[in-house]
């Protein structure tokens, strides 16, 4: 196992400790509180990532298994992820609960054995072991802070959403692709200051297309968790101007992403 894949295998296990303490710690009423994904309560959010790792589980280790997810998927691209969270949703919360701590858990363990060099399926491009795991790391992050907002409390923000940045910039050519848009051929420069006030940095000094801003902006704008307009990123070029308003580091369809405040 690579030490870059070590990184990111243990920060995922901090983020997701920091969500599962925070669910745990509520009676199970507030389960039932809804969060800024529409139709999508807190239950919704915690099974949604407990069934996200056991079909990452699946692609990683039987064929058999993963090839029935992806005909389901098809079958009804655009709602079977919400199917999927919201018939997993209604389950009793330690159940759910006890069901997102197991997927988890089996998940990392596989990834932190996943032969070095390989690649395994996915609903975007087929994915290494540290791809995985940084994907992990970017939705369950962005889930969090749909629980977080529903139950009141402050998700502080931390260096570990580097993963999530580092991602938003690998996806940029396929948020242009999930758009039926043509990517960009030239290199972006990004420029991000993370919350710990170092600059994150991508892509060749002279480029001409170029992004700036706060890393926790960008990270929520790549979630989908804020309007372009409610950031502070700074876009020079068209074809930077124009991935702002369509950026995803998600699998799957175009989301709708979020109105503007």
């Amino acid at each position: 196992m690579n030490d870059v894949l070590t990184q990111v295998l243990d920060d995922l296990a901090a983020e997701s400790s920091r969500l599962d303490a925070l669910v745990a710690g509520v009676p199970t009423t507030d389960w039932r509180r809804p969060t800024p994904s529409p139709g999508w309560d807190v239950a919704t959010q915690i099974a949604h990532l407990a069934w996200t790792d056991e079909a990452a589980y699946a692609a990683a280790t039987d064929k058999a298994r993963w090839d029935a997810l992806v005909v389901e998927a098809m079958a009804d691209p655009d709602h079977f992820a919400d199917r999927t969270a919201l018939t997993g949703g209604v389950a009793a919360p330690p159940v759910i609960l006890d069901r997102w701590r197991t997927a988890r858990a089996q998940l990392a363990e596989c990834l932190r054995h996943y032969p070095e060099g390989q690649k395994m399926p996915w609903y975007g491009p087929p994915m290494s072991a540290t791809s995985m795991a940084t994907a992990r790391f970017m939705e369950t992050w962005a889930h969090s802070l749909d629980v977080h907002q529903a139950l009141g409390a402050e998700l502080e923000p931390n260096d570990r959403i580097r993963h999530v940045a580092h991602l938003g910039v690998r996806t940029r050519n396929f948020a242009f692709s999930v758009q039926g848009l043509d990517a960009p051929t030239e290199e972006f420069r990004i420029s991000l200051t993370a919350p710990s006030g170092d600059l994150w940095t991508w892509g060749p000094e002279d480029a001409t297309q170029k992004v700036t801003g706060a890393a926790y902006d960008f990270c929520l704008l790549v979630t989908q968790r804020i309007h372009r307009d409610d950031t502070d990123l700074k876009a020079v070029g068209d074809d930077a101007e124009k991935w702002l308003t369509i950026a995803q580091a998600f699998a799957g369809p175009a989301g709708g992403g979020r109105d503007p405040k």
